[in-house]
């Protein structure tokens, strides 16, 4: 029980981690290159991890949202 318990709270933990990188990531995006159209927004949390650390380093060099959907279509399949 004691180790099922630990198990549960640690991908719980893992969970919570990952949808506050996801939460930061759109808040930057939305910073960086304005309000995020419900598509791409869809897009964007549909991520695995790696990718969402990927969007991450590249949102820095983003300017406009046409950056954004060109990241998109480069390193998501569809």
């Amino acid at each position: 029980w004691m180790e099922q318990g630990i198990e549960q709270g640690i991908e719980q933990g893992i969970e919570q981690g990952i949808k506050r990188e996801r939460s930061l990531i759109l808040r930057l995006l939305s910073c960086k290159v304005g309000m995020l159209p419900d598509a791409v927004r869809s897009r964007v949390e549909a991520l695995a991890i790696t990718q969402l650390e990927s969007l991450g380093e590249a949102l820095l060099d983003f300017s406009n949202l046409s950056d954004l959907e060109r990241w998109l279509a480069e390193n998501v399949e569809e």
